[in-house]
């Protein structure tokens, strides 16, 4: 995937930079390229402002691998009252959550229970829950407890990644339960036995999911959402669904804040179901990384929003 690719992630799991590197000035202030700020009202205003061009919007609170159960505990009372508080301010913003966070390194019954709390949350309040692939260690078990979830709350979804060989074998098992699947390309260090090594395969993989998905969903009730920036795998996509009768305003694709600001106002324009992710909170070295190694070409960006802002 590249040697630059590699130094990121490989930075990204570095405890050393872990602990220094977001006190640099100059870092925080590239970190505004990718998300409006640590607090959650920074969040929430961005999301008002995407709103009044009708972009709805995704939040997710920065963390992974709690330490102990309480913290877990106050991640999920974090998202239960989030979705008050979206829907005090009447904005469409759903939420998407990482395991990891909720519990899932300590105990799968307590991860369920967080989930659980949260999803009910969302159901009173009519949102959604979106449950995000970690590393490919933890896909057995995210699948199972999104198996398990899903039986009973129709408004949780989950991420696959394409890059993981055994994707398309997960997709051909989801799609019986009329699933809600963001699909991602991936950001984490995988050995090549799991992952496709070469950025092309990757996509190429995207696109063949992107299809069987398109295909699996039409007419199940089932939800699919893209998460790329990739503009010509936007236009692939864009163009498959048209060849399979899909409407326009069926087609979902999901972005990040700040990334290719000028395509997503042209999808939006166009009919496209545009939903923007945003991120906050103080946990945000290893994620931050991970998005410049999805496309080192961001760093190029970073370093010019650092000189001339």
């Amino acid at each position: 995937m590249g040697l630059s690719r590699n130094i990121l992630l490989w930075a990204s799991q570095n405890k050393y930079l872990l602990k220094h590197v977001p006190n640099y000035k100059f870092v925080r202030k590239a970190l505004k390229r990718f998300m409006p700020g640590e607090d959650l009202e920074e969040a929430i205003a961005a999301a008002r402002l995407l709103k009044a061009n009708s972009t709805p919007t995704v939040f997710t609170y920065l963390g992974e691998s709690v330490k102990d159960l309480n913290e877990a505990g106050e991640v999920r009372d974090h998202y239960i009252a989030l979705f008050e508080k979206i829907a005090a301010a009447k904005l469409d913003i759903e939420i998407s959550v990482k395991l990891t966070q909720l519990g899932l390194d300590l105990s799968a019954e307590s991860t369920y229970r967080n989930l659980k709390a949260v999803a009910d949350k969302a159901v009173a309040l009519r949102n959604m829950v979106w449950i995000d692939m970690e590393r490919s260690n933890y896909v057995d078990a995210t699948i199972d407890l999104y198996k398990k979830i899903r039986k009973d709350y129709a408004n949780t979804g989950l991420c696959l990644q394409s890059y993981l060989r055994r994707t398309k074998k997960d997709v051909e098992d989801l799609l019986p339960i009329s699933p809600s699947i963001r699909l991602v390309k991936g950001a984490y260090n995988e050995p090549k036995e799991i992952a496709f090594p070469e950025k092309r395969d990757v996509d190429t993989n995207y696109f063949e999911l992107s299809k069987m998905l398109l295909k699996g969903a039409s007419g199940n009730g089932a939800r699919i959402a893209f998460g790329t920036h990739d503009t010509i795998l936007h236009q692939q996509v864009i163009k498959a669904a048209g060849e399979m009768g899909i409407r326009r305003d069926m087609v979902e694709i999901q972005m990040l804040y700040g990334i290719k600001v000028n395509e997503q106002e042209r999808l939006a324009a166009e009919g496209y179901n545009l939903r923007v992710l945003i991120s906050y909170g103080k946990a945000w070295y290893k994620w931050y990384v991970r998005r410049l190694a999805e496309r080192p070409a961001n760093i190029g960006f970073v370093l010019k929003n650092i000189f001339t802002s």
